[in-house]
């Protein structure tokens, strides 16, 4: 599938470089009142930084995300972040035009609606808790303390080894001890762009996603992603186009991670690219 980013001759849309995606993109536009736009947080909407915490959405989404949200059925914002830390790094509360906004925090497991502007979620899995006391003890076992960063997530924790004077191999030696632990607890490992991510099981993108995609009713709809953790939610697009529902996958591109472009209908040029596609696809929805 395309692995670069593809532009129209013409000023506009760029044009997906497969069938399906062309399909999907022209039902967004032919029926954009029933479109759901799916977008992923860091890598997507937010340039890629050292230290998470000082993660903010492109200078240009959310006036681009305020023009297009009223002209479809719903944007959502699918991420492995606290949905309320979504919402503060993102700046989108309180944004005239994204009523029609949803933030899907923790893969799905929490929920931030703009209408509202009140978060929902179920109790933390009780794992999360015994494994964040273990991990110092993991690392330290591991000789990968040293530059290493974990990062508080609530309902998860993740281990980022950007930091280190060699991320990669900071990385692969701390894969399979802290997939030994999160097994301990009954979590999972999820791998992403030098972080390892320990979670619950049984919510990922791809749940959340097809969820809120029959729950509002869609008919069509549009995911963007840039990481291993946006794999799910490529997954639940095809599965649904499969069922009959037109689908558009896109790829924010990225050195480290490949296997999205791999799949993917359209490669965009990160963050600064999904924003031009999203300003470019409000203006073509009128």
């Amino acid at each position: 599938m395309g692995t670069q980013e593809t532009h129209s001759t013409e000023p506009g849309l760029p044009t997906p470089t497969t069938p399906h995606g062309r399909q999907g993109l022209d039902a967004i536009l032919a029926g954009p009142r029933t479109a759901l736009i799916g977008l992923d947080f860091d890598g997507t909407l937010a340039p890629i930084v050292e230290n998470p915490d000082d993660a903010r959405a492109h200078p240009d989404a959310v006036p681009a995300l305020a023009e297009l949200a009223p002209k479809v059925a719903s944007v959502a914002v699918v991420t492995g972040r606290p949905a309320a830390v979504a919402v503060r790094n993102g700046g989108f509360a309180g944004v005239p035009g994204l009523e029609h906004l949803a933030v899907l925090g923790h893969y799905g497991a929490e929920r931030w609606d703009a209408r509202t502007g009140t978060v929902s979620a179920p109790a933390p899995h009780p794992g999360v808790a015994a494994v964040r006391a273990e991990l110092p003890g993991v690392l330290d076992a591991a000789g990968a303390w040293q530059g290493t960063w974990v990062e508080e997530k609530g309902r998860a924790v993740a281990v980022h080894t950007r930091r280190a004077s060699d991320p990669q191999a900071a990385f692969e030696a701390l894969r399979q001890p802290l997939t030994d632990l999160a097994a301990r607890h009954g979590l999972i490992v999820e791998p992403g762009r030098m972080v390892l991510e320990l979670r619950p099981p049984g919510v990922d993108k791809g749940v959340a996603l097809t969820e809120y995609v029959r729950e509002i009713g869609a008919e069509s709809v549009l995911y963007a992603g840039d990481d291993l953790g946006d794999l799910p939610a490529f997954a639940a697009v095809e599965k649904l186009r499969s069922d009959g529902l037109p689908g558009l996958l896109v790829a924010s591109g990225s050195a480290e991670v490949t296997e999205l472009a791999e799949r993917a209908d359209l490669v965009v040029d990160g963050p600064a690219g999904v924003v031009r596609l999203l300003r470019t696809l409000a203006d073509q929805l009128g």
